[in-house]
């Protein structure tokens, strides 16, 4: 089997294909979409090194999953071929998100405070990951005022960076951490 290469060189002129061969400027906002769903999945990678919980760290390696899925979906051009059936974001998926932000959720503390990022190690990466998350959601939602984006896409968005807040406080308690809370006062 003859081995691809990495380097194609097309890309060398500042444009890339989407699925279906359409040629987009690198700086276009479905790149911009799309590449900073890659760069949380990097970022989630980092965070799996710190997970000690089996189920932490399963449920994450799907969320990893679900990003190359939506990536798929960001970077397929509908107007000249057909979505694939692995490129799509389900109610169910959703819902899987949303039943383990409940789980997690009934195992801390309620909080009445704005939490200041940070605390043991691996919550602050997790953090990072939250608010590289919040980003990929307002680039997916810059690119749905140009191109018609699923809502599971952007739902799904929404919910996982509201579960990474609760991975971080999770991790944070399990670490015995205290949350840092805002002090209003500045002093």
């Amino acid at each position: 089997m003859k081995k691809s290469k990495v380097y194609t060189r097309t890309g060398d002129q500042g444009t890339t294909s989407l699925v279906g061969g359409t040629r987009i400027s690198k700086t276009d906002v479905r790149l911009e979409s799309y590449g900073t769903i890659d760069e949380l999945n990097s970022y989630l990678g980092l965070l799996q090194t710190f997970l000690i919980e089996e189920a932490d760290s399963s449920f994450l390696l799907k969320v990893q999953n679900k990003l190359f899925t939506i990536g798929s979906y960001l970077a397929t051009d509908q107007d000249k071929i057909a979505l694939n059936a692995a490129s799509i974001i389900f109610l169910s998926d959703i819902e899987t998100i949303e039943h383990r932000i409940d789980e997690i959720d009934e195992q801390l503390p309620p909080i009445n405070h704005f939490v200041i990022p940070g605390g043991s190690r691996d919550a602050a990466v997790c953090h990072i990951c939250r608010t590289i998350c919040r980003r990929a959601e307002r680039r997916i939602l810059t690119l749905d005022t140009h191109c018609e984006v699923d809502k599971n896409v952007i739902a799904y968005m929404n919910r996982l960076s509201d579960y990474l807040f609760l991975l971080s406080r999770k991790l944070n308690h399990n670490n015995n951490h205290n949350e840092i809370f805002w002090d209003k006062t500045c002093k």
